[in-house]
């Protein structure tokens, strides 16, 4: 990854008076801003984020390619991601997560670049 890539959050109010966060990724690609956004990959996660964040409002992403071949042959790549962040002991806390949209998974290749 040629890019450090933070993922940030924003907590947002549901219609119904309820209190979550979402989490993305900022930056600017051919002179646009852009967000391309995250989520855990199962609702539990977001309790794990919640652990890996520990109150700040920023934590790294981290960006691992793969590579592999279907039942075809054909070969498949792609980026998973993990959203990471090291306490004072040194300990690091992670959370797999994936992006939101179609549209959030090809703004983060541009980014990770």
């Amino acid at each position: 990854m040629a890019n450090v890539v933070v993922v940030e959050r924003e907590p947002y109010v549901t219609k119904d008076g309820k209190s979550f966060f979402s989490y993305f990724v900022k930056g600017v690609i051919r002179g646009r801003e852009v967000k391309a956004y995250v989520k855990p990959q199962d609702n539990g996660g977001y309790q794990v984020l919640e652990i890996v964040f520990n109150g700040e409002d920023k934590a790294n992403l981290k960006i691992t390619p793969f590579e592999m071949k279907d039942e075809t042959g054909n070969i498949i790549n792609g980026n998973t991601y993990e959203v990471e962040s090291t306490d004072e002991n040194g300990e690091v806390y992670t959370c797999k997560v994936k992006p939101d949209k179609q549209s959030d998974k090809m703004l983060l290749k541009m980014l990770g670049r």
